[in-house]
């Protein structure tokens, strides 16, 4: 079984900075670490590995500073790390970043075996979009189950895989056949502490350093700033209000003090109800 998982490094949240100008995150002089909710990607990755067999390959797209947190990602056990790097790549949005790393998912698969199923944490703590990873799927025509909360079974020979997802009121358990992309919850697994022998091989590891020729992207106008359609138009830090809370005396009655209280503050709430009674 070949488990890829596509990681991100990310800014440390509490110390992010945006340019002035592109409205675009500054990276430099920032404290980088792995995005939190790829640690429980890599971990569930390495469970089935060492359950199944086979292999597991990191992926991330970044400056050559991202290459320290792949050899973190490697102090855990990760057999591979493939490091996606070019001036090409900056500044991409979501729509952008998927197409690169589709690209080079096709050419990991080519020269390291298709993977049988390709990880991601459910969203990055920079961006919160949380669509890289239905992207990249989309991309694949791989079947894609998202906010993946626990993975009840995987059967090898039959290429089916059963999980349980979280949905809006409950859970779902779904069957899926390989390959498919999963975006793992937090959560889910208690991530491992790595043995001594990785971190030493870790920090010896040469890893797979792939620019946009060599990922064997065709279109350079669909990578970073170039093929990101998304614009922003300004970044700020909300404004704290003008105005204070305000205590409300309920006394010996507080559900009536309390309906008192809202209907003097809100003139149009008893014909706003009255409408809602009538059905419009």
């Amino acid at each position: 079984m070949h488990i890829v998982v596509c990681m991100k490094q990310v800014p440390d949240s509490a110390q992010i900075r945006v340019h002035p100008v592109t409205n675009t995150i500054m990276r430099q002089g920032v404290p980088t670490i792995i995005n939190p909710y790829d640690l429980f990607a890599i971990e569930e990755a390495l469970r089935l590995r060492d359950q199944f067999g086979g292999e597991v390959t990191v992926l991330t797209m970044g400056p050559p500073s991202a290459e320290d947190s792949l050899r973190k990602a490697l102090s855990f056990g990760v057999d591979r790390a493939v490091l996606l790097t070019d001036r090409f790549f900056a500044g991409a949005d979501t729509l952008a970043t998927t197409y690169a790393l589709a690209t080079a998912l096709k050419k990991i698969g080519a020269e390291f075996g298709a993977p049988d199923i390709v990880f991601t944490g459910k969203q990055t703590i920079d961006g919160d979009t949380a669509q890289v990873g239905p992207g990249v799927a989309k991309r694949l025509g791989y079947i894609q189950l998202t906010y993946v909360s626990k993975i009840n079974s995987v059967d090898v020979e039959k290429r089916l895989i059963e999980v349980e997802r979280r949905a809006e009121g409950g859970v779902q358990q779904l069957q899926s056949r390989l390959p498919c992309l999963i975006t793992i919850l937090e959560g889910v697994n208690e991530i491992r502490v790595g043995s001594l022998t990785d971190a030493l091989k870790a920090a010896r590891a040469k890893l797979v350093r792939w620019s946009a020729q060599d990922a064997g992207v065709e279109d350079i106008t669909k990578c970073g700033l170039r093929g990101s359609p998304t614009i922003v138009k300004k970044v700020f830090a909300p404004q704290p209000r003008a105005t204070k809370a305000e205590f409300i005396e309920l006394g010996d009655k507080p559900g009536e003090a309390l309906v008192e209280a809202l209907f003097q503050r809100q003139t149009n709430l008893e014909s706003e109800l009255e409408k809602l009674a009538r059905g419009y």
